[in-house]
């Protein structure tokens, strides 16, 4: 798990101000991965006392312009960020009870990005969504079955 001081230079790597809001956003991200915003915020106001909700909209919104969160959103679902930047990796959503996990490209480096038809775009990202059940909701599903 990185430290503030390592949030404090990916910060200053983007070129962005060091701020308290900033570093707890950062570390409320990497700590809760795929989180929603009233996640990110109570784990933010746990670190600074009171934070509003519109800050924390803000430094979501700056840190992700910057590149070092990832924002998300499965159809249906409210936003969510992540700490996983830099590859092209995908998602799989359990239908039943919302939880995301991250699920890599499934050959090669980033197999996603080769469209049968570009139509003359220069792709630099694909975003594939899987949905299902998770194992939690699939067991829960098959032992109802049997009552």
């Amino acid at each position: 798990m990185p430290t503030s001081s390592d949030y404090e230079r990916l910060l200053r790597g983007a070129a962005l101000r060091v701020t308290r809001p900033r570093v707890a956003v950062l570390t409320a991200v990497h700590a809760n991965p795929h989180a929603d915003t009233e996640t990110i915020l109570g784990a933010a106001r746990a670190d600074l006392g009171e934070v509003s909700h519109q800050a924390i909209y803000d430094v979501l919104k700056v840190l992700t312009t910057a590149g070092l969160v990832r924002r998300i959103q499965p159809a249906g679902h409210v936003a969510r960020y992540e700490s996983r930047i830099g590859d092209n990796h995908h998602h799989v959503v359990c239908r039943s009870c919302g939880v995301i996990a991250d699920a890599d490209c499934a050959v090669g480096d980033a197999p996603c990005l080769t469209a049968s038809d570009d139509h003359g775009f220069t792709i630099d990202e694909a975003e594939v969504i899987y949905w299902g059940q998770c194992s939690d909701c699939s067991t829960l599903a098959a032992s109802s079955r049997f009552h």
